[in-house]
């Protein structure tokens, strides 16, 4: 994160003597990627973070393709991943590539018994459906309807939830998610003609510290494999931490469309960006104002990178059927826009109510089956007259 947060207690100098209350010392961690140089927090534990008393045997999460080299455009029908209790059970990669896997998820239930630790990637949970509150260990967020929660690699969190018909498209980056180069300054800085900024990013806003010792299960993926760490102390005994390598969460509802007289193209929708993606946020927002505007997208060639647009809500102009949790893959290669009557309809409309989330990748996409199990087999003809 380009800006600096603290929360809970720190003491005045770092990497020096912190000292409890009621006698001894707390014990400072460096949180941060990319070696020493990149984001990075001091953490102050109550206990020795580094306490293992256990490791199960792995779980290999590989994702594997079903569909590897193609080029036919694909319409998955999202929500008919089935709902399933346990959040990490629950998440289906449905498409990815060594740069970004992408998952569909349906959990229904809190994470109780263990916390999670994503050592491989970033993650991006785009709440489609649900709400309740991230809680990690640097302090917790609430979550609705419509929040991105960026979330760093090597966090450790639990998803609580206070609904059972939950609904998440979840990136995970095997880069750091950043906000995109084109709306920030050489200090980091979001610039004035940015659709968003740092007043719309919500950082842990409450810390609970927990002193306790037992068995605290960490369920961490590293190369695509989950392994079962049991730790002696609570994970979330952090008293206090600042820096710049932190969770937060942003609402798709507080991204401000940029508009023009002529149809604006895609990269004024960007919201984040990795290595080789960017994620876009398409929001409800006046249409181009030229007398002459067709609002509806020209025709444009997918040559250096694959398209993928989760529908949200709203009636996507430029398509003739969708549903919410429909998910749009049109690969690098060939030429895609808007479906026959589109242009035509679009013509006139001052104005569009649609929200979407949108990642272009610029390696391919692959797909596994349970893509292809809730993929429709006729959709690349769709465009037919």
């Amino acid at each position: 994160m380009p800006f600096y947060h603290k929360l809970g207690k720190i003491p005045p100098k770092r990497h020096t003597q912190f000292e409890k209350p009621e006698g001894g010392l707390y014990y400072e961690q460096l949180f941060g990627t990319e070696g020493f140089h990149g984001f990075s927090s001091l953490l102050y534990h109550v206990h020795r973070p580094t306490q293992v008393k256990d490791i199960a045997a792995p779980i290999d999460l590989t994702p594997i393709a079903a569909l590897d080299k193609h080029v036919k455009a694909q319409m998955l029908r999202g929500f008919e991943v089935k709902p399933i209790a346990d959040f990490l059970d629950s998440r289906i990669i449905v498409l990815f590539n060594n740069d970004v896997n992408i998952a569909l998820a349906a959990p229904q239930k809190s994470m109780t018994n263990y916390f999670y630790k994503n050592a491989d990637a970033d993650e991006v949970l785009f709440v489609h459906k649900g709400k309740g509150t991230l809680k990690t260990l640097l302090g917790n967020i609430t979550f609705s309807y419509g929040d991105y929660l960026v979330i760093p690699r090597g966090i450790i969190y639990q998803m609580e939830f206070e609904t059972e018909d939950n609904r998440l498209l979840i990136v995970e980056s095997f880069s750091p998610v950043l906000t995109p180069r084109t709306y920030r300054n050489n200090f980091g800085q979001l610039l004035e003609h940015a659709p968003f900024c740092e007043r719309d990013f919500r950082a842990p806003s409450t810390l609970k510290t927990h002193d306790e010792k037992g068995d605290f299960i960490v369920k961490t993926k590293k190369q695509n494999v989950l392994h079962e760490i049991t730790y002696a102390t609570h994970p979330f005994d952090v008293v206090g931490w600042d820096g710049y390598n932190f969770p937060y969460a942003m609402s798709i509802h507080d991204f401000e469309p940029i508009t023009g007289r002529i149809h604006m193209p895609p990269p004024i929708h960007q919201n984040f960006e990795g290595h080789n993606f960017v994620i876009c946020s398409f929001v409800p927002r006046l249409y181009d104002y030229h007398p002459k505007s067709i609002p509806a997208p020209y025709n444009h060639s997918n040559i250096d990178s694959d398209e993928m647009l989760y529908y949200v809500d709203g009636d996507f102009m430029s398509r003739n059927h969708v549903e919410k949790g429909y998910i749009s893959l049109h690969p690098a290669g060939v030429v895609h826009g808007p479906h026959p009557g589109a242009m035509e309809r679009s013509i006139g409309k001052k104005e569009t109510g649609e929200l979407a989330v949108m990642v272009d990748t610029f390696k391919p996409l692959k797909l596994t089956q349970a893509a292809l199990d809730i993929s429709d087999p006729d959709y690349f003809k769709s465009w037919v007259e």
